[in-house]
């Protein structure tokens, strides 16, 4: 892993970090996104704290957790917790989680870690999200890894190596956790499923035996869930044009994406922490021939994401829609129809034909996880939560 040059992945060390901060409190694309949350202002305080930072774990406690809480504050109603405390020992571990926002998933769970007072991680981010110098320095301050999506087959087949062997070394030598989603980009359908590809990557690196590597990285899913689902109506305007015809995104779209995902109400929000799949792992080991160890990493993950993920009146109210049934009608009331209704429509309207099909994908979007649920017998009643921090 040394012969590698990381440096065009990596974060910004302490140092840099320190001196980037000047650098990006005075940029003119901050002040926009402090005069969204806070209103019209010099914002003189906020910062005045972020350049007194002394170090990059200051910063993101005076500076970074201060926004995402009024991110939070200003379009949900509140976020609860579950399994933070099976981080309490410290133990660096890869989170591999499910992916429903570009930028929210990995910054709710950054900014959960400043505040629960456990140890920072790093977070991965395709390369076509760094749109300007600005998103490139704020990334690298919170702790971003560069991921490179394009390129030659060959240069793909290199970048994919170092990234792996980047996280190898950050999480068994360096003692840091890493976030990687399950796959490439957001889910879009609602169903949550990790993309063998994100393993065979990360397996890359390591020792040649498999499983011993796969262990050492301690892969810990985490299941984020959105009452209403960032950026749906885009979500299912890709879906219903993806089966017409190939996609293709605007040049603007992943910026106008990451802006919706901050200003579209989201209603309640759970993130929730499993264990560690090496126990299950360990326990099937001697079945397992090497083909079928990744394979099985997956179905672990995919089961955990499932079962942590939290459901809401929504998911019981669009499967019962879509299946035409009253089945889960004491899961959700009136309010939760008027709500729902008219997110759809606003689906309707922008995507300006086919009614009946857009709606079928738009329930489809939201009743997904309650069938992932059902499909794997999971219980459909959520576990008490750790905490609940809601709107002051």
């Amino acid at each position: 892993m040394t012969e590698y040059n990381f440096d065009d992945i990596r974060p910004f060390n302490e140092e840099e970090a320190l001196q980037a901060i000047p650098r990006i409190l005075d940029q003119p694309e901050l002040k926009t996104i402090l005069d969204y949350l806070f209103g019209e202002g010099p914002h003189t305080q906020l910062i005045e704290k972020g350049k007194s930072a002394k170090s990059l774990a200051e910063f993101q406690k005076v500076f970074m957790d201060v926004i995402v809480r009024k991110i939070l504050d200003n379009t949900s109603d509140g976020i609860s917790t579950s399994g933070f405390d099976l981080l309490l020992s410290g133990t660096p571990r890869l989170f591999i989680a499910n992916h429903r926002d570009i930028t929210l998933d990995s910054s709710i769970l950054a900014s959960l870690l400043v505040e629960k007072n456990l140890e920072s991680c790093e977070f991965t981010w395709g390369d076509n999200l760094l749109v300007s110098p600005f998103v490139a320095d704020f990334g690298r301050i919170n702790r971003m890894i560069k991921v490179y999506r394009g390129g030659k087959p060959r240069e793909m087949l290199m970048n994919a190596r170092k990234l792996s062997a980047y996280i190898h070394q950050r999480v068994t030598m360096d003692g840091r956790s890493v976030w990687i989603a399950q796959r490439k980009g957001r889910t879009k359908d609602g169903h949550d499923q990790t993309d063998i590809g994100v393993l065979k990557m990360i397996s890359l690196a390591g020792s040649k035996n498999l499983l011993e590597s796969i262990l050492k990285l301690n892969i810990t899913p985490i299941s984020i869930s959105y009452e209403w689902e960032p950026c749906d109506v885009r979500k299912v305007n890709e879906i219903y044009i993806s089966k017409k015809k190939e996609y293709l995104k605007a040049p603007d779209e992943d910026l106008q994406s990451i802006i919706g995902g901050i200003m579209i109400p989201k209603g309640r929000i759970h993130l929730g922490i499993s264990h560690s799949i090496n126990k299950k792992l360990e326990q099937e080991a001697s079945n397992l021939k090497k083909g079928q160890i990744l394979p099985y990493c997956t179905e672990l993950i995919d089961f955990e994401i499932h079962r942590n993920y939290h459901l809401w009146p929504n998911n019981f109210l669009a499967y019962d829609l879509l299946n035409n049934s009253s089945e889960y009608q004491a899961h959700y009331h009136e309010e939760t129809k008027k709500r729902l209704e008219a997110r759809m429509q606003e689906a309707v309207e922008a995507i300006g034909k086919d009614r009946e099909e857009v709606e079928h994908l738009f329930l489809a979007l939201y009743a997904q996880p309650l069938i992932n649920k059902l499909k794997l017998g999971l219980p459909l009643d959520e576990p008490k939560a750790e905490e609940e921090r809601k709107q002051d």
